[in-house]
């Protein structure tokens, strides 16, 4: 453990006294160590406006660590399964959520505000539509093919058994709008390039991906070009 998650631990205690574990407990700490060093600009004359939405989002990823669910050896011997399903069955943690990602969208920069969101089939419709909202930008859902009405555009990716192909509805993003696409989890990274690719085929302007969480193992982000890619959770597994 490092020293910044030592220094953590006196304080990392849930409201049922539970110590926090060691990726909890150095949120925690750079947390503090955020505050601090925000202190000391604001002791030496140099502004510390974004401070307080720093510290609010470290905070609060600390509350969304502790509500994922992990399943052993699910779906097959040898997966650590981390279940983000129970960050919707509370409406406390389920506002957290959508307040860490918001954050978290805004840490993109003004110049980077998005006027659409894309969610990709089918976790990405969870959280996407509320986040949009709260944004003030638009939802734009990516499916399977097949599954939507209307001239649609169309992009393949792999998986690990074969191809599938991902579809949004043309029209559905304007030519030189600004998009965010978003999804639960990043693994391989194929789907989210083919939704990245449908957007470009509409001729809007991507200007990033977020996810959840992130299988970095898997390397997907080498999949998508270079575009800046947020995870708003980190663990160990």
């Amino acid at each position: 453990m490092s020293p910044s998650a030592d220094a953590a631990q006196p304080l990392a205690q849930t409201k049922d006294q539970n110590p926090l574990t060691s990726v909890e407990a150095a949120a925690l700490a750079n947390s503090n160590a955020t505050d601090a060093g925000n202190s000391n600009d604001a002791s030496r004359g140099q502004p510390a406006a974004a401070a307080p939405g720093a510290s609010e989002l470290a905070s609060t990823k600390i509350t969304l660590l502790g509500a994922l669910k992990h399943f052993p050896d699910f779906p097959i011997p040898g997966i650590n399964f981390i279940d983000i399903l129970p960050l919707f069955q509370d409406p406390v943690v389920h506002e957290a959520l959508l307040r860490a990602l918001e954050l978290q969208v805004l840490e993109f920069g003004e110049q980077a505000k998005p006027d659409v969101i894309v969610g990709l089939d089918a976790r990405g419709f969870l959280f996407g539509p509320s986040l949009a909202l709260r944004l003030g930008a638009s939802f734009v859902p990516v499916r399977k093919q097949g599954k939507m009405p209307g001239p649609c555009v169309t992009a393949a990716y792999e998986k690990e058994y074969g191809t599938d192909f991902f579809q949004m509805q043309e029209g559905a993003v304007k030519p030189g709008q600004k998009v965010l696409v978003v999804d639960d989890i990043i693994a391989t990274g194929g789907s989210a390039a083919a939704a990245g690719s449908l957007v470009k085929q509409l001729g809007g302007e991507l200007i990033g991906y977020l996810f959840i969480l992130e299988i970095a193992v898997l390397n997907g982000r080498s999949k998508l070009d270079g575009v800046q890619t947020v995870t708003l959770l980190e663990t160990n597994e």
